[in-house]
């Protein structure tokens, strides 16, 4: 008997190297794709979840579902295809961590709306998208708008990561996306980098006033080291960040997406949910990695009772 998932996401896979040795050219292979680090975040804080989307028929494709299994998130919506499976490499330097592509005319950019069954989303309490699943391609941009369609269709909470990156599009044009599905999520959780580059400013009560008015319903705006500003229509605070010694923060934005819908799903308030999540977050970037790091429930709750 299938278990019921709570928290499905969408989106691109991929297979990851991070260089950890730039002297000897060393890298340290893992898995990456934000939705699909979201995902497995939200499964190791205790979720029931799922993942839709399309990897190759070929090792980098068998070696992701293989990650899906063991981290228990249900693939039974993973499509297998013709295509290669993406793959990233990850640098670092004295900018920090730069990320370089090898996702064209990948499995998960030919995603279709009419290659999925979204009935799954009935009866789950959360569809989790990104910037990253409309950039990768306009079918799967259509793909993302489709299923947020039948999400709401079925009373199913939509979670949007802004997650922009410019080498996939322009900045007006993630803007023009941006505000159209805007007003099809109920959480929004945008990176102050982000809204810098698509509307202009870094501060934070001019993002969540701009966030709002284009009709979600919460906002999570996430502010790196500074931790993150809760909004709603009717109320604001800030959670701090937390002093860590930090290697790596590929992929903590997605970590902070995925452990907060775990502990909204747990019945935790936005706050406290929120809470969890920015230490999770700030445990993601002491190791390498975009998964690898992602920490277990007893490390965050550990370091939350130190700062208590």
């Amino acid at each position: 008997m299938m278990v019921e998932v709570e928290i499905f996401a969408l989106g691109e896979a991929m297979v990851e190297f991070t260089q950890t040795d730039p002297a000897r050219r060393l890298y340290q292979q893992g898995f990456g794709g934000d939705t699909s680090n979201a995902i497995i975040a939200a499964a190791r804080h205790g979720a029931r979840t799922g993942y839709i989307s399309s990897v190759g028929d070929d090792l980098f494709g068998n070696m992701l579902l293989s990650l899906w299994q063991r981290e228990g998130v249900n693939t039974h919506h993973v499509t297998r295809s013709n295509r290669h499976t993406g793959a990233y490499f990850v640098t670092h330097g004295q900018e920090g961590h730069e990320f370089h592509f090898l996702r064209r005319q990948s499995a998960a950019s030919a995603m279709q709306p009419d290659s999925f069954d979204f009935s799954c989303l009935a009866g789950t309490r959360f569809l989790h998208v990104s910037g990253i699943s409309q950039a990768i391609s306009d079918s799967a941009c259509e793909t993302v708008r489709a299923a947020i369609r039948v999400a709401r269709y079925h009373g199913v909470r939509v979670s949007y990561d802004s997650n922009l990156r410019l080498k996939l599009w322009s900045a007006e044009r993630a803007l023009r996306e941006m505000e159209a599905t805007l007003p099809t999520v109920d959480l929004f959780l945008p990176s102050l980098e982000d809204m810098k580059s698509m509307i202009g400013t870094e501060d934070p009560a001019a993002i969540i006033d701009w966030s709002l008015a284009r009709g979600c319903t919460d906002v999570v705006l996430k502010l790196g080291k500074r931790g993150a500003l809760v909004a709603t229509k009717g109320t604001r605070e800030l959670i701090q960040g937390h002093a860590v010694t930090a290697v790596d923060a590929t992929g903590a934005g997605d970590c902070f997406a995925g452990s907060l819908l775990a502990r909204l799903t747990a019945g935790d308030s936005l706050m406290q949910a929120a809470s969890y999540a920015n230490a999770a977050a700030a445990l993601s970037t002491l190791g390498y990695g975009a998964v690898e790091s992602i920490p277990r429930e007893s490390d965050v709750i550990a370091l939350l009772s130190t700062t208590a």
